[in-house]
Order: structure tokens, then sequence, then C-alpha cells
């Protein structure tokens, strides 16, 4: 047999309801809660308390006493006062007129002029040069001047040399060195050639060479011009 249930019964049904009632009692709690009062806790009249009494001190009243020096007794009289005569001679320093009178004559002395020394700079080594001789055309900065003027004397020097020459004196064939060293002097002359070569006639083909350099720009040391040392070697292939 079914057991049927009221539908009015059914509380299920009314779970909307309750939920709505649940929520206004949950705002009216919390309104209630922050619209209640709170007072400060009073405490009763502890009475009047005079600090003052207890900040007053008895201060006495004290004297100071200045300690008593002794005094002590004044030096003794000397029975007899000395006087020294005063024998040393004092010089008076005789102040002479510089003022001249037109009668008299007015000496001035002769004014010798010194001539300057000038500083003499000795030749300079073309790897220590301030200011490098400039070979003709030649441009650039100091390491520039120095790589094109090195290049220039090896290209004058393969081109006016005599190639034959060794092979025409009868030298063993091989490698053979020459060296050469030379001075740009202070008007940029080529001067003071010397070589070391393998045979004589080689010697004076290579002087006859590098005498045919054109003239460079001297080269400066201290802003001055100077003799500038250079010093190069070759070396001649002899078949």
């Amino acid at each position: 047999m079914e057991i049927k249930k009221n539908p009015k019964s059914n509380l299920e049904n009314f779970s909307k309801i309750f939920m709505q009632i649940g929520l206004v009692l949950a705002l009216f709690i919390t309104y209630a809660a922050i619209e209640q009062k709170t007072y400060d806790k009073t405490y009763g009249d502890l009475g009047v308390v005079n600090m003052n009494q207890e900040l007053e001190e008895d201060i006495p009243i004290t004297e100071r006493v200045e300690p008593v020096k002794p005094k002590t007794p004044p030096p003794p009289t000397p029975e007899k006062i000395e006087v020294v005569e005063d024998e040393k001679e004092i010089e008076e320093t005789v102040i002479e007129s510089t003022e001249t009178d037109e009668t008299e004559k007015v000496v001035v002395e002769e004014i010798v002029e010194v001539a300057e020394v000038e500083e003499v700079i000795e030749d300079v080594s073309f790897m220590i040069i301030e200011n490098v001789p400039v070979f003709p055309g030649c441009t650039g900065n100091n390491n520039e001047l120095k790589d094109c003027f090195s290049d220039k004397v090896q290209k004058h020097f393969s081109r006016k040399f005599d190639a034959e020459l060794p092979n025409e004196l009868g030298l063993s064939p091989g490698k053979k060195k020459v060296f050469i060293s030379f001075k740009i002097d202070k008007n940029g002359n080529i001067v003071d050639i010397q070589t070391r070569a393998p045979h004589p006639r080689i010697k004076s083909e290579v002087i006859s060479v590098m005498q045919q350099l054109p003239k460079m720009k001297p080269g400066r040391q201290r802003g001055k011009p100077v003799g500038v040392k250079y010093s190069i070697p070759f070396t001649l292939i002899v078949e």
C-alpha cells in the first residue's frame, strides 16, 4: 500500500522562503552589531596629587672660602749700583745721495751682450727621430712616412742597380748580402754613403746608385732640422 504525502507538508517547497528569512536575520544581526555603541571605562575620582612639594628641595646656602696664599718677601735691595760706561764707538752710516747735478758727468757702464749658445743636436737615428725625413711623394703620419721612405729606397735600388753585374764578376751562385748606410743632412741631401759588399765593383755600383737618390725634406728633432742616419740591407742573387 503506497503512502501518499500531502504536498503542503513537503518542506522542500519552502526552501527559498527559509533562505530569504535567514539572509534577512543575518543582515539584521550584522546591522545591530555595527550600530551598537561602546563607552570608555571610567574610574572613580582618585583625588588631586600635589607634586610640587616632592620636587622642592632644601638647598643649603654655602659660602666659598678662598685659600690664603702665603706672601713672598720682596728681593733684597742691592747695596750698590754700578754704572758701566759704554765705550764702544758706533759708526754712523752715511747714505750718499743719488741725485746728480747738471755739471756732473754721468758714467754709463757699457752693456755687454752675451751671445746665446745655440744647442747643437747630433745626428739622430731614423728609428727614433721625432719627425722623419720625407721622401718626395710620401704623405701621412710619422709611421706611414717611415714605411713609405723605406719602400721608396728599396724600389730605387732595385730599379737603378745593375742586376747582371754579380754574374759578370764570377761570384759563386747564391744569395749575397749588401749593407748600405747613409745620412740625410740638415738640408735633405744624401751624404756619408757607406757600404759592405762581396766585391769592390759591387760596392762602387751601390754608392753610385745611392747618390742618385732625390733630395729629401730633412728630419726634425725638437723642432730643428737635424741629420738622420739610415741603414738598410739588400740581397743579391747570383746565378
